[in-house]
């Protein structure tokens, strides 16, 4: 039988071999506390879900919708960014509704890339940004990133060695799954490098309202001269809590937004209408909303770490997303990603993501999602413990 093109270019799914004996072990009765994927458990706030409920009720809002997100919600969008950073947004041209950040990013590549166009993605990264990119026939370049790396070295390096010269740049700050954090004169220097090489670059913003001890994430448009060179994502997956809603928006240059308004034209009527008033709610929603449910985060990521700490695995404190990212102990690195956390699994019954799903930069990781709550995660860790040898 004919083999799919593009389906081709995809790797097999490293996740899928953890994921699978998950299962077999909670089919056999097994107690697993489930620290893979980085799907959020708080519940929505109330308020949010009542107003859903109420436009629900109303006939008029079950019609088709607008592709590009109704104006109040692109209102509500330009409000949001100027309040939390002093952005000006047109909501008529630089801002458009996309169903999670996920299906904005992939239409976005799809409508600026064509086979044999270059794009450097950071290597570990969060799966869609490189393969967005694959999935649209282009070529992708990593740039591994990490504590130990210049990313500014890395990327004049990979921009000399690489013909054709690259179009796109993704970055994604806070990072997916290093949790490594930016500020605003690493975004300045990211607009500048762009200008000074042709460069489009997308900023994934979904950990926005996730930062711990005081950390405040900037927007990569709070640089000068960002809205010339580039676009961000932003979810209300995470601050809101708001995964399965599956509402996002893209904002900043003009023609790239306007690229994606129109290719997604094309393919959809529009999110759900009472989903995009409640995403009014939800962005019109005091601070305080938002950074409860971040609180619950930090006494989670505090009780993780401390708790793995306590057995003996260093582990640096993250200061921004629902992640811990976890360099192997030197005693079971040679294993590799995949084989510790089967390890993990099967003696300690814990699951966590292997860093290789993330990039070949991250097989000496492992990625902790801050999913369950502080007395599962305190069980986690003596599992961990027991799976180690402790």
């Amino acid at each position: 039988m004919e083999q799919f093109a593009r389906l081709q270019r995809l790797p097999p799914y490293v996740f899928a071999t953890v994921n699978e004996l998950k299962m077999q072990m909670r089919r056999q009765g097994e107690d697993i506390v489930d620290l893979g994927m980085g799907n959020p458990d708080v519940p929505t706030p109330q308020h949010i879900v009542d107003k859903m409920c109420e436009a629900a009720h109303k006939p008029i809002n079950h019609r088709y919708s607008a592709s590009k997100g109704i104006k109040g919600l692109r209102l509500a969008i330009a409000n949001w960014y100027l309040r939390r950073f002093g952005v000006e947004i047109d909501p008529d041209t630089e801002a458009v509704v996309t169903m999670g950040s996920k299906e904005g990013l992939a239409h976005l590549m799809l409508v600026m890339l064509a086979p044999g166009d270059v794009v450097f993605a950071p290597d570990p990264a969060y799966p869609i940004h490189p393969y967005a990119a694959i999935i649209a026939g282009a070529d992708v370049r990593r740039i591994p990133i990490g504590k130990d790396r210049d990313f500014f070295k890395d990327l004049a390096v990979a921009t000399q060695q690489t013909w054709p010269k690259p179009k796109l740049l993704v970055i994604n700050y806070p990072h997916n799954p290093t949790a490594e954090t930016a500020d605003l004169d690493f975004f300045q220097g990211i607009v500048d490098y762009a200008k000074e090489n042709k460069l489009w670059v997308i900023n994934d913003l979904a950990y926005a309202d996730f930062g711990f001890d005081g950390y405040e994430p900037p927007s990569f448009l709070q640089a000068k001269g960002a809205k010339d060179v580039g676009v961000e994502f932003y979810s209300l997956t995470k601050g809101y809590s708001m995964a399965g809603w599956r509402i996002g928006f893209c904002c900043g240059n003009q023609q790239m937004v306007q690229a994606l308004t129109r290719i997604k034209s094309y393919l959809d009527y529009g999110i759900f209408q009472p989903l995009q008033i409640a995403a009014v709610a939800a962005l019109n929603s005091p601070p305080e909303c938002p950074r409860q449910i971040v609180g619950i985060y930090q006494d989670r990521r505090d009780a993780l770490c401390e708790g793995l700490e306590r057995i003996g695995w260093e582990i640096d404190l993250p200061r921004a997303t629902m992640f811990a990212w976890a360099r192997i102990p030197e005693e079971f690195r040679h294993m590799g990603s995949v084989e510790f956390a089967k390890m993990l699994l099967k003696q300690g019954h814990t699951a966590v993501a292997p860093g290789l799903g993330f990039g070949h930069y991250g097989d000496d990781h492992v990625r902790f999602a801050l999913v369950e709550n502080r007395q599962r995660i305190n069980q986690a860790v003596r599992g961990i413990k027991k799976a180690l040898g402790g």
